[in-house]
């Protein structure tokens, strides 16, 4: 059994780790921590999340610079579900010991220093380790990420995008001089646990935010290889992540290039489901599958593709333990898919 901690476990997203580590054939639990003057120290997981009853009845212990040193000694795999700042500083002091980090902040996604600053709005500290951090997007990057040390889990937004764009991309069938649009609606639980007017779901209603500025942008961008129009929704329901993404393709592109970059980018994928329909939230929210269709208007060179994923499961917990999965020596989808399911794939 491996070791496992979760810093930043009162959240949404380290409440979803805490239970799918828990799961786990070859992960074992070992700790759940808080920040030092989180108001939710010395209290059961479940006190803050009761779904977790009878599931996890860890006590959330706050955390110190002392007990970090000591984790990253003692624990196999620490997942930080903090906030960038935190991750900034932490991820720092964890990494040159024995433990595996897996960050689902954003504080190791973008390799260029300036646009990380322009973005979050700090400069960064770690150049060393922001180069050496691994992206966790899981399906593309699985050679990597079971090398690495750090692993930089991707944002929710960036995970439905570049799922649905990346096999184009790859297949070099992406017009360079039109960007894909992509339009992504998310469920509040997007902005985490913590309250505030704006995301109170009596004042939500569909509509953009963060309109040609929003951080996700460069993250998209930068692991697609082209620049990107992405607009961000914020939706007045709780969970999971619609994007529907406009792409010109280039000339003379036909329906079965485009079936057949989808279906060998993901032949081997169990946790990406190729569908006949345009996908809807209900069929991926509380699992830990990206749903994708598509649709190819030969006359104009457009396609329309529809990706649908879970922001707390895929856009986060899920594809963390994918990572980790990954760099133990294990398949991706161990724990998250049953076996009838994934029968002869591959990560």
């Amino acid at each position: 059994m491996f070791k496992a901690c979760v810093i930043g476990a009162s959240g949404y997203t380290g409440a979803e780790l805490a239970k799918l580590i828990e799961d786990h054939p070859h992960f074992e639990l070992a700790g759940l921590f808080v920040s030092p003057a989180s108001q939710e120290a010395h209290k059961p997981i479940s006190a803050l999340h009761p779904w977790l009853q009878s599931y996890v009845d860890h006590t959330l212990v706050p955390i110190s610079d002392e007990k970090l040193i000591e984790l990253a000694e003692s624990m196999d795999a620490i997942f930080l579900a903090t906030p960038h700042e935190a991750s900034h500083d932490w991820g720092a002091m964890l990494v040159n010991a024995k433990a595996k980090v897996f960050d689902l902040s954003g504080a190791f996604r973008l390799k260029d220093n300036k646009i990380f600053e322009q973005f979050y709005g700090f400069k960064h500290a770690h150049a060393t380790l922001l180069n050496e951090a691994v992206y966790g997007l899981a399906e593309w990057y699985a050679d990597d990420i079971a090398k690495a040390k750090f692993v930089a889990v991707p944002g929710c937004y960036p995970t439905a995008s570049l799922l649905a764009l990346k096999p184009l991309a790859q297949a070099g069938l992406i017009d360079k001089q039109v960007l894909p649009i992509i339009n992504a609606v998310s469920g509040v639980s997007g902005a985490g646990r913590k309250a505030a007017l704006s995301n109170s779901f009596c004042e939500v209603s569909l509509q953009a935010y963060g309109v040609l500025g929003h951080r996700h942008q460069p993250e998209i961008s930068q692991y697609l290889g082209d620049q990107v129009i992405f607009t961000p929704h914020l939706g007045d329901f709780k969970r999971g992540i619609l994007a529907t993404i406009t792409v010109k393709l280039v000339g003379k592109t036909a329906q079965n290039q485009i079936d057949d970059a989808y279906q060998s980018a993901y032949l081997e994928s169990p946790l990406i489901r190729l569908m006949k329909q345009f996908p809807k939230l209900d069929n991926v929210v509380r699992t830990p599958f990206c749903d994708l269709a598509w649709k190819f208007d030969p006359g104009s060179g457009y396609l329309v593709i529809g990706s649908a994923i879970d922001n707390l499961l895929k856009g986060a917990a899920s594809q963390a333990i994918q990572c980790a999965n990954l760099a133990f020596n294990m398949k991706s989808h161990t724990s998250l898919a049953k076996p009838a399911l994934v029968e002869g794939a591959k990560p």
